[in-house]
This record gives C-alpha cells, structure tokens and sequence, in this order.
C-alpha cells in the first residue's frame, strides 16, 4: 500500500471529527482549503500523512494509525 492509499483508508475509516481536525490542521499549516488538503495528501505521489502534520495533532494521529495498523 502506498502512501496515498493508507492516507486515504485512514481518513475514510475515522471518524467526521477527526478527519476535519486533520485536514483542518494540513489547510491551516500549509494556507490552503480543507479540500486542497484532501486532495495533496491522497495524491498519487503523497508523503505520509504524518509528514504533513505536527505538534499534538501529529502525535494522535500517529497513536491512531497505529491502532489501525496504517503506520510502522
């Protein structure tokens, strides 16, 4: 699985609030929309979705996928 796929399983498999806060973070950080960063981050040549976070909102994703086996 490459990292736009595990990207993309991940967002669609937690819940709406949590999905929102993680796209919300990417948008703010980078100063793009929420669908712009939907859209970078499930693209075909992707980071992982961590690359695109930090602080806490990293750490709790990383927590996240780990319970859904989506990171090492």
């Amino acid at each position: 699985m490459n990292n736009a796929q595990i990207n993309k399983t991940f967002l669609e498999t937690t819940d709406a609030k949590t999905k929102n806060e993680v796209l919300s973070a990417i948008a703010s950080h980078y100063g793009i929309s929420k669908v712009e960063a939907m859209d970078e981050v499930c693209y075909e040549d992707a980071e992982h979705l961590l690359d695109y976070l930090t602080g806490s909102v990293r750490l709790a994703i990383s927590l996240l996928m780990k319970r859904h086996r989506l990171a090492a």
